[in-house]
């Protein structure tokens, strides 16, 4: 995971982002990666999964 902190405290999921992070243009070159999961990950200790992805437009 890229700039994602995910945290389970009973049925409440939380996810924090850091929005002044960049990881640089998304695949396709219009979009700045902010964060993302890279794909469906488990939450801790639960059957859910999650896929998250942050990212802002190019300039």
């Amino acid at each position: 995971m890229k700039n994602v902190d995910i945290k389970v405290e009973g049925d409440i999921l939380t996810i924090k982002v850091d929005l002044s992070r960049e990881f640089g243009p998304s695949a396709s070159g219009k979009t700045i990666i902010i964060a993302s999961t890279e794909g469906n990950v488990s939450v801790p200790d639960r059957e859910e999964k999650i896929g998250l992805n942050v990212y802002r437009k190019k300039p």
